[in-house]
């Protein structure tokens, strides 16, 4: 595996090497079956096996509770922009949103294609670098839900703690911090993930639902994006992504291998100090989101002079440190430290960023 490098992509991002070798062991003969999980029948008692697993292995890791349905769905966490207006905001209802940067605008955008949305807080009176706090918020009476993005990959923009909404289903896109620290989801109506940060390749979106939730969709619905119908087919209504849901139980295996959330939160805590503390002692570097609110997962940093960005970056990607450029909306330079980025990783950054900065600081 020397050809291995350090990878801070945002999406699709590092898998666990872990995984990727027991899938390449599985490739082609899959426990003995003599075929791939890819060619198998997802009706089948194998697959069946793998899904059961997988779904039990999640809630397990995340405590998730009897009354929830577990559903793995494709079309990624954009789909479910859609997808939630249609299962939970009726025709003449409202819906509030908090907008803290790119991806929760977007779900809002896609939103007010079906219904009247409140944006009910927004983090651009301070430039997208805090979150509005809850006195701030001009919450609806009559919401049919609240929906807020956790994490904003792309600003480094998250919420460490969970909003309070009252007896409201609260509505939480999960995409990139999912997995990443313990959470507790009785406080959530629903809860979505695309799977390509914290869980898996690209293609599949974990969706987490209250029950009492379910059977709300209008009548101009599609089928295939019904709650109601993805959940009472087993998230089989029709071919699932069998490749990508594999790999997600792979995944959770290994995260409980780990010690579970507990004990990856811990890391995670642990990376993200070391590399902000060492971006606040630097005369090179400055990250401009408020304390309270950095991401744990996307860490986006700023060079003092934009000339140096691309002889930082060609010397990152000599020395095996790839995908730490910025969002083209943002620029600057962004580290994604999901939970398949180790201490290593973080290291090897550090250590060349020090460098960075002792040549051209």
């Amino acid at each position: 595996m020397s050809k291995r490098v350090f990878n801070f992509c945002a999406g699709p991002a590092a898998l666990p090497e872990a995984v990727l070798l027991r899938a390449q062991a599985e490739l082609l003969d899959w426990q003995g079956k003599g075929l791939s999980v890819m060619e198998m029948s997802h009706r089948s008692d194998e697959f069946t096996g793998i899904a059961e697993t997988a779904e039990h292995d999640l809630r397990d890791l995340l405590s998730i509770p009897d009354n929830y349905k577990v559903l793995f769905l494709q079309g990624g966490a954009s789909q479910q922009f859609a997808q939630v207006p249609l299962n939970l905001l009726p025709e003449e209802g409202i819906a509030d949103y908090l907008d803290t940067g790119i991806w929760s605008r977007k779900a809002i955008d896609e939103a007010r294609r079906f219904g009247n949305v409140n944006v009910a807080a927004s983090a651009k009176p301070y430039d997208y670098f805090a979150i509005p706090g809850q006195n701030e918020w001009q919450l609806s009476k009559n919401a049919a839900y609240v929906h807020y993005a956790s994490n904003e990959t792309i600003g480094g923009l998250e919420f460490g703690w969970i909003p309070e909404v009252g007896d409201v289903p609260l509505v939480a896109d999960m995409s990139s911090d999912i997995l990443s620290r313990p959470i507790d989801i009785s406080k959530f109506g629903l809860i979505y993930a695309g799977a390509q940060k914290n869980i898996g390749p690209s293609g599949l979106v974990v969706t987490i639902v209250r029950e009492d939730l379910l059977g709300r969709a209008r009548s101009s619905c599609p089928t295939m994006l019904d709650y109601k119908v993805a959940a009472d087919n087993g998230s089989m209504y029709n071919t699932p992504p069998t490749w990508s849901w594999y790999l997600a139980g792979l995944v959770f295996a290994w995260l409980k291998e780990q010690g579970g959330v507990e004990a990856i939160g811990r890391i995670n805590q642990l990376k993200q100090r070391k590399l902000y503390d060492f971006i606040d002692a630097s005369g090179l570097y400055s990250n401009p989101i408020a304390k309270n609110d950095r991401s744990w997962m996307n860490v986006p940093f700023r060079l003092a002079d934009e000339k140096l960005d691309k002889p930082f970056l060609a010397g990152a990607e000599v020395r095996g440190l790839l995908n730490l450029k910025g969002h083209r909306s943002v620029g600057g330079m962004r580290a994604s430290i999901y939970n398949a980025v180790g201490m290593d990783a973080v290291d090897a950054l550090l250590g060349y960023m020090a460098e960075f900065e002792k040549e051209h600081g």
